[in-house]
């Protein structure tokens, strides 16, 4: 058993998902897909994730380019997948769906409006493998500025109050979660330290607020991996 895991920036990487891949024995693969670098062929792998970047998915460079077709042939060939972020609207646009803008950018870990950001399952798919022993809402952290539309053939399992798509999915085993659940405090400090919109936040806030709710967080975080893995048939 291995996995492919697909880096669109250097400091965007699986966090609490490499965590329990590690104490699942499941080998896996890292790589940065950066420009000239070629994207593995999927189908040698027993699932494959793609992690967030500033990239957008409506880019045409040739990275773009060969990202989404690879992830249509991951799916095509049902090899489960995970895209988180950018891997999300990556997934949605490889498999027919529109990229936009959203009405906001939601960055960090509350909204416009003063509350943390949460998403709530939507009726009905509480069923849905993902879910498996979860309740809405569930907090998560934020870092993006655009959205997807979903065409007929995907599912909306999980929306958020600024974000309506925040957990899709495609087929019987593709999923894609817009927000982060795979950060840990340390990757949080590097992307405070990094990332521009972080930076001019109020970044004590942030952290403030995500070391507030870590623990459910990262408990919520571990289901939803595990969850995947098991429905991936990568451990019971």
């Amino acid at each position: 058993m291995k996995v492919l895991i697909i880096k669109n920036a250097q400091h965007e990487g699986p966090g609490i998902l490499e965590h329990l891949l590690e104490k699942n024995s499941i080998q896996y693969d890292i790589i940065d897909h950066e420009p000239g670098m070629i994207f593995p062929d999927p189908t040698q792998y027993n699932a494959v994730f793609v992690l967030g970047g500033s990239d957008s998915a409506n880019d045409t460079t040739r990275k773009m380019i060969d990202e989404l077709r690879m992830i249509k042939l991951a799916v095509e060939s049902k090899i489960p997948y995970l895209g988180i972020c950018l891997g999300m609207q990556a997934l949605v646009k490889a498999c027919g769906g529109d990229v936009h803008k959203n009405p906001i950018r939601e960055i960090g870990t509350r909204g416009p409006d003063g509350n943390l950001f949460t998403m709530d399952i939507c009726p009905g798919k509480g069923n849905d493998p993902l879910f498996s022993g979860l309740t809405g809402p569930l907090k998560i952290f934020h870092l993006h500025g655009e959205t997807v539309s979903l065409p007929e053939n995907m599912e909306l399992l999980a929306t958020g109050k600024f974000c309506r798509h925040q957990i899709i999915k495609v087929g019987k085993n593709a999923y894609g979660i817009q927000g982060h659940f795979e950060l840990t405090p340390e990757m949080l400090n590097e992307w405070m330290s990094i990332d521009p919109e972080l930076k001019c936040g109020n970044s004590e806030r942030i952290t403030r607020d995500f070391l507030s709710i870590y623990e459910e967080y990262r408990s919520d975080g571990e289901r939803l991996f595990t969850n995947f893995l098991m429905a991936a048939g990568l451990t019971e």
